[in-house]
């Protein structure tokens, strides 16, 4: 395989900005046709818990999405009969054009419904979606700063006005917007690869994690006594313990708007905010600067430190309790970060009892939430509560070591992936612009 880049030179002015003089400007509703998603009536059953993925918005987690998008619903027979013109081919683009999340991306993986929220493109036969899905996302940020976003009175891009947004596009040579895909592509192909490694590593270690801890199998040779704390047997010899006595928490700082800052900012200091925590637990490498002279040493959080969400204004539980083990982006040059007030900061005391708390803290985050959220408007932990009747089990020394041995090297290589996926989407996304408006021209593939 060849692959061959050239740098433009020679450029015409459009109201998108300088594209390449052989190319043109294309409105979506030239591209392919325009299918706007709808919602079946919730208290009809038939058309439900089918076979068909049923697409919303916060089925997408982030903005950075392709083909790894989580469907929690799914449309029946019934549907498809009644909606069939609304059903989208796989590798169909979808783009969120109303709410707070305008601007959010995917492409169907197959044959999929979404709901009103989304509107998508069905490519005709002279373009090529997986360009086009690039296109919008190389475009997402202008188009809903453009036609959608800002505020109540601008939270939805019409299917009209989604149909008239202007995007570039190769028109010689013919398979230019191919190549510039499967560049692309190559990319996330690696990327989605390492997000999946990454899920079967931390299934496996939470499994491990509750046949040893939970269902107590590789012991049941072994003589249970009963503990109160947590109402149930646990093998003979082993401790119970609050986890206040097994952990420090700390809550982290205020802060105002003005104060955060840009990734390449030498002096900003590395952020943590309730955005590097995804709902039930993990670690979201989205990273935000500040600048802040005024802190102290419990504000400072460091890699291997677990991150723990203290408020929630949903009121669902998924965010609240949740827990994030910490790590840093590459190439970031201080040893420690600052956390936000709405963040608890859970340092174990105990290095070796790292995976032990955290994996406690993933698989029981619905409880914790039950057993320890106050508050009205907004949900919070109460802290005091959590750290005197959390209670943790903690086994005898040759037992955790064992247990180390098989988790640690999963977790290592979990944060591993997630750096190289962000080195990779760093790459990317320099490439993405320079592609998708001609700057850099891919010649041969």
């Amino acid at each position: 395989m060849m692959l061959k880049f050239k740098w433009e030179t020679e450029f015409k002015n459009t109201e998108i900005g300088g594209i390449p003089r052989e190319w043109d400007t294309r409105k979506i509703k030239e591209i392919g046709k325009v299918i706007t998603g709808k919602t079946p009536p919730t208290k009809d059953r038939k058309y439900w818990n089918g076979a068909f993925p049923f697409i919303t918005p916060s089925d997408i987690p982030d903005y950075d999405i392709r083909y790894d998008y989580k469907i929690e619903r799914f449309l029946s027979n019934e549907w498809f009969k009644k909606a069939k013109n609304l059903l989208l081919p796989s590798n169909t683009p979808c783009f969120v054009c109303i709410g707070s999340t305008i601007g959010k991306i995917c492409m169907t993986k197959e044959p999929s419904f979404t709901n009103q929220q989304i509107n998508s493109v069905i490519t005709n036969s002279e373009n090529d979606a997986l360009f086009t899905f690039y296109n919008l996302r190389a475009n997402q940020f202008r188009i809903r700063d453009e036609y959608g976003g800002g505020g109540a009175a601008k939270d939805i891009i019409s299917k009209s006005k989604f149909e008239d947004i202007v995007l570039p596009y190769p028109s010689f040579p013919p398979d230019e917007q191919s190549r510039i895909a499967t560049v692309l592509s190559w990319f996330d192909d690696l990327i989605e690869n390492k997000k999946r490694q990454n899920e079967i590593l931390e299934k496996t270690a939470m499994a491990i994690f509750k046949s040893w801890f939970v269902d107590f199998e590789p012991f049941k040779d072994q003589k249970f006594v009963y503990n109160e704390e947590l109402g149930r047997k646990v093998p003979e010899g082993w401790e119970v313990k609050p986890i206040g006595e097994v952990v420090e928490i700390n809550d982290g700082i205020s802060y105002a708007y003005k104060e955060l800052s840009e990734e390449g900012d030498k002096d900003a200091i590395l952020f943590i905010t309730l955005n590097n925590i995804y709902e039930g637990g993990g670690f979201k490498p989205e990273f935000t600067y500040i600048h802040k002279e005024n802190f102290k040493d419990r504000h400072m959080i460091y890699e291997g430190d677990i991150v723990l969400a203290n408020k929630e204004q949903t009121k669902d539980g998924r965010l609240l309790g949740s827990a994030g083990l910490v790590f840093f982006p590459p190439f970031y040059e201080k040893d420690f970060a600052l956390f936000s007030c709405n963040n608890t900061k859970v340092h174990v005391k105990n290095k070796n009892l790292l995976y032990l708390v955290y994996l406690e803290l993933l698989i029981f985050q619905p409880e914790i939430t039950e057993n320890f959220h106050g508050g009205t408007s907004v949900w919070y932990l109460h802290l005091k509560t959590f750290k005197e009747n959390k209670f943790i089990v903690i086994p005898p020394k040759e037992v955790l070591l064992k247990f180390n041995l098989l988790i640690e090297p999963l977790f290592r290589k979990i944060i591993l992936n997630t750096k190289e996926i962000m080195i990779l989407r760093k790459v990317r996304d320099a490439l993405l612009s320079l592609l998708v408006f001609g700057k850099l021209r891919v010649e041969e593939i």
